[in-house]
């Protein structure tokens, strides 16, 4: 699967000239820079005016009139905007292109834009320090922490709202069509595993009334959505239990499903392997594990691809230090070891999700 990709990207062979090349390679050595430039002309309303100037562009006086920025602050981002083609230039009018349109009107953009922004940025000056230690050494940027989850509540505002637009992007899209085939399993009780906020134990608790939701997952967060729930009104169906899935000695076993949902990308490999095997231990015979997780392999367009493996990178610098976006074949090692079999295997689900849906072995 992976090698599929690699020649559907191109990723097989070297496809720049030597001119191309050196342009691009400069296009690295000042991507932070650029960056922040262009995130700059989001901000400020720059993309924005050329936007409403449409086809017939504006000139630079009409710019500056539009713009709460000097001459000289404008001048230099328009530069910079042409020189990463966010924007264009005829003869004196200048234009926003297509890149610059999906910066500014694309969601899943934006929200990784600021995530990159309020999450990533100052802590990547750390990445070789955590690529180095298998620790999230950027994390201290926010306070001392082990691992980024305990700490999320705590973050400034800013970084915890695109922390979890970030999150909740991803996962809320792919819901609906995971539901669909969830709710072919006729499932009676779910173990949301790992559930976050709780916001697909209260889409399962919406979309059908005798659906029953525990979710399993550290105690900051079992809080969190327990007033979430509360303000939603499915606490007579959804509850919670707090525990730590890497030090608990055994789990519940009233659910026929246990959920998992962008959670096992948190951990290791071995880490990974351990949680399946206390929950392939503490399971009914006759119970279903329904992974739902983003794969790098199982991604249909390259942005897809570059998205995966840029946010794995969050992962080894912020989150633990030492999980990712995990190949597909990893998650099918890893059950293998726990002693599950996959027993259907589904692609396209929302932004690039896959659903596996297993069995005991």
């Amino acid at each position: 699967m992976t090698g599929q990709k690699n020649t559907q990207y191109g990723y097989h062979e070297d496809i720049y000239t030597a001119l191309d090349a050196i342009t691009e390679a400069q296009k690295i050595a000042f991507s932070p820079i650029f960056f922040q430039a262009v995130l700059c002309m989001r901000n400020k309303g720059l993309l924005a005016c050329l936007d409403r100037a449409g086809k017939n562009g504006a000139d630079f006086d009409q710019i500056v009139r539009e713009v709460s920025l000097s001459d000289y602050a404008i001048e230099i981002l328009l530069d910079v905007g042409l020189n990463m083609r966010v924007i264009y230039q005829k003869e004196t009018r200048y234009f926003l292109g297509k890149i610059g349109h999906y910066l500014l009107h694309d969601k899943m953009t934006t929200v990784n834009i600021n995530f990159t922004q309020d999450i990533c940025y100052q802590s990547m000056f750390y990445l070789q320090e955590a690529l180095e230690t298998g620790t999230p050494a950027g994390l201290k940027v926010f306070g001392d922490w082990p691992t980024i989850y305990p700490a999320l509540q705590s973050l400034p505002e800013q970084a915890k709202k695109s922390w979890f637009e970030f999150d909740h992007f991803y996962s809320d899209h792919s819901f609906p069509a995971a539901f669909s085939h969830i709710s072919q399993l006729n499932p009676k009780h779910i173990y949301d595993v790992g559930g976050n906020t709780g916001k697909w134990a209260m889409y399962c608790a919406k979309h059908c009334s005798d659906i029953k939701v525990t979710l399993l997952d550290l105690p900051q967060q079992i809080a969190v959505a327990e007033q979430n729930i509360k303000q939603a009104g499915f606490e007579d169906r959804i509850d919670g239990i707090a525990v730590d899935l890497l030090t608990a000695e055994a789990l519940p076993n009233k659910a026929d499903i246990w959920w998992m949902s962008q959670f096992l990308d948190c951990f290791s490999v071995q880490q990974i392997t351990h949680i399946l095997t206390l929950i392939h231990h503490s399971m009914k015979d006759d119970a279903t594990l329904c992974i739902m997780d983003l794969f790098g392999d199982r991604q249909s367009f390259e942005g897809g691809a570059l998205s995966v493996n840029a946010s794995s990178l969050y992962f080894t610098c912020l989150a633990n230090g030492n999980s990712r976006f995990y190949h597909s074949k990893v998650f099918y090692q890893c059950l293998s070891s726990a002693g599950f079999y996959v027993e259907k295997d589904i692609d396209g689900l929302g932004y690039g999700h896959t659903l596996l849906i297993c069995k005991k072995r």
